[in-house]
C-alpha cells in the first residue's frame, strides 16, 4: 500500500497563492477558510533577513494528535496515510482544533456565501455534488485532494505522475515548488528529493511525523 506524501521546495515558493486559490477552487472551501495556507514569515538575522513564504497544507500526520482528541471517531488514518475527516460523525466539539500544532483545521459555524443572498453555479456545484461535504457546525480539512487520488487509481493513473490523480494545488503551483508521490516508494521522486536537498518535516520534535516534507530554502 502506498503511503502519500508532499514535499514543497522553499527555494522555489514565490508566494503567489496558487495552490491556495485553487484549493477553494477544487474542494468549495467558503469564504475564509483556507485549507491550503501560505505563511509568510523571515528568516535569517539582520540585517541578513529575507522573507519565507511557508505553504501549510494539513500535515497527514503519521501519529496525528487529532485524532486522539476526536470523541466520536470523526478523525481516521486511511490505509495509504491520509487523515480525513467524517462530517457526518464530527459533534463540532473543535478538541481537534485545538490539538493539532499547525493549525490546519477550521470549524464551519454557519454556511457562508461569497455574495450574500446570491449563490453562485460553482458554490451550487460544490452544495449539491462537489467532492466534499461542508456542513454547518463541524470541522474540515485539507485531505490531499483524495477524491482524486481516489479516481486516479480507479482509472490505473499514478498519484504525483499523472495530473488527473494529483492533488490540485501542485498542479497549479507555477514554479513547480510542489512534488506529490509514495514515501513508501524508495525510488520516489519524493524520496530522492528528501535525501539529496535535505527535507525535512515542520515540528519534528512533538512526535506527529508529518507526510509533508519541505526542502530548505
Amino acid at each position: 500500500m502506498s503511503k502519500w506524501g508532499m514535499v514543497i521546495d522553499l527555494k522555489r515558493c514565490m508566494g503567489c497563492r496558487g495552490c491556495q486559490s485553487i484549493c477553494k477552487v477544487e474542494n468549495g472551501t467558503q469564504p475564509g477558510v483556507f485549507w491550503g495556507r501560505v505563511k509568510v514569515t523571515e528568516t535569517g538575522a539582520y540585517p541578513n533577513v529575507r522573507k519565507l513564504f511557508l505553504p501549510m497544507p494539513c500535515m497527514q500526520c503519521s501519529d496525528p494528535p487529532c485524532k486522539k482528541a476526536c470523541p466520536s471517531g470523526a478523525t481516521a488514518i486511511r490505509e495509504d496515510g491520509i487523515v480525513t475527516i467524517d462530517q457526518n460523525v464530527c459533534i463540532g466539539c473543535r478538541y481537534c482544533m485545538v490539538s493539532c500544532p499547525y493549525g490546519s483545521r477550521f470549524f464551519i459555524d454557519e454556511i457562508r456565501r461569497y455574495f450574500p443572498g446570491h449563490i453562485t453555479p460553482w458554490e451550487a456545484y460544490h452544495a449539491e455534488e462537489g467532492p466534499n461535504t461542508h456542513l454547518q457546525g463541524t470541522v474540515e480539512k485539507c485531505q490531499f485532494c483524495k477524491h482524486r487520488i481516489d479516481e486516479g487509481l480507479r482509472k490505473g493513473l499514478t498519484p504525483g505522475v499523472d495530473r488527473e490523480a494529483t492533488p490540485a494545488c501542485v498542479n497549479n503551483c507555477p514554479s513547480w515548488a510542489r512534488t506529490f508521490g509514495d514515501l513508501d516508494d524508495p525510488n520516489s521522486e519524493i524520496n530522492k528529493l528528501i535525501a539529496r536537498r535535505g527535507g525535512f518535516q515542520l515540528s519534528k520534535e512533538l512526535g506527529t511525523d508529518p507526510s509533508v516534507f519541505y526542502l530548505p530554502p
